[in-house]
């Protein structure tokens, strides 16, 4: 158990700082196309090569950690690729942090022991046709529900003449590219499981395809919600809807079961628990911290900023100036930077 949950702790590392890199490569380079010169810009760019390959590793330990473990564990701690994110973001492109991230990372962190702890190896169960069928019915009622619930508000928008999102299409946007995400690791494991139960082995490729255009799916939804609303709902709504969606789909679906010991139940239930709100305190921090007492905020601001200046003037001594062009990457959420990559390259 602890194998696949270092996997995927590695796995979500790589997808979360592999974007990080590229989107800091893009900068300088022009928009991505089929053109030989292109092409080459792109591949001789160390910052946008080495993400890509690191994207690409952490995809492969991905599946690795699925083909170990039940996917009601890996989606959880996959959750934990925000509080990585957010680490790297401070040490490596020196951004500052605030006191709720910090202790978002910590709880996520927290989290990961306690489903590392309560999670128990389990045996691949079979899995029926009709509950697969089922679980398709229900994805496919709820993205029904949802865009109908969409649509009346779109229309309502209109008849009133407002420009700006509604909350609720924001969050509508972010539940259905969470659930996307979370069906695509459960296809992802479904192969596995086939696999295991005497199948071709065909079907892991073939699970994997579908997994890919879940998650693509699941994408052009949630830039469709952050192109007009709010990073911070679309953003939360999607990370807790994907660990939800992993943890009931594999249950359902997949047969995964929850510990026998009542300890490891309860240490796997808090952990799920502690894992979700440390991403949501990492999404929602930079409001959160604006409801603080203002001499607390002012005296943390001082503080941050005057260690923030004092590793500036140290590192700008080392080393020359920078000529080419440089931005902060906000570490918000991953899929945030994905959203305003694609708005780069348009």
């Amino acid at each position: 158990m602890w194998e696949s949950i270092c996997l995927t702790l590695a796995a979500t590392a790589g997808n979360n700082i592999g974007k990080v890199l590229q989107k800091k490569g893009t900068i300088i380079l022009p928009p991505l196309s089929l053109k030989l010169k292109v092409i080459r810009a792109y591949a001789v760019n160390k910052p946008w090569a080495l993400g890509f390959l690191m994207d690409i590793f952490g995809a492969l330990l991905m599946l690795r950690a699925l083909s170990l473990a039940p996917v009601s564990v890996v989606q959880p701690v996959s959750g934990c690729g925000l509080a990585i994110l957010s680490v790297f973001s401070h040490f490596y492109l020196k951004e500052v942090m605030n006191v709720f991230d910090w202790i978002g990372i910590t709880v996520a962190g927290i989290g990961t022991i306690g489903v590392g702890a309560g999670g128990e190896e389990q045996k691949a169960s079979l899995i029926s046709v009709f509950q697969l069928l089922w679980l398709a019915l229900v994805v496919a009622f709820l993205f029904v529900l949802l865009n109908a619930w969409l649509h009346i508000y779109k229309r309502q928008r209109r008849e009133q003449e407002l420009m700006e999102y509604e909350v609720v299409e924001e969050i509508i946007y972010g539940l259905e590219s969470g659930v996307l995400f979370g069906m695509a690791s459960v296809v992802s494991k479904m192969g596995f499981v086939f696999v295991e139960q005497g199948f071709s082995a065909m079907f892991i490729p073939m699970c994997i395809s579908i997994s890919i255009c879940c998650s693509g799916t699941g994408f052009f939804y949630q830039t469709r919600g952050l192109k007009h609303g709010r990073a911070i709902v679309v953003s939360t709504c999607a990370a807790v809807a994907s660990i939800v969606t992993g943890v009931v789909a594999g249950m359902f679906a997949l047969g995964e079961k929850l510990p026998t010991s009542p300890s490891g139940r309860l240490l796997l239930l808090f952990g799920w628990l502690l894992i979700m709100l440390g991403v949501v305190l990492l999404v929602t921090s930079s409001r959160l911290i604006r409801h603080l007492p203002r001499s607390f905020r002012r005296s943390r601001q001082t503080s941050v900023e005057r260690g923030f200046n004092m590793r500036r003037t140290a590192s700008s001594s080392h080393t020359p100036k920078d000529t080419n062009p440089s931005a902060v990457i906000q570490a918000a959420t991953l899929h945030h930077l994905l959203s305003s990559a694609s708005k780069d390259k348009d």
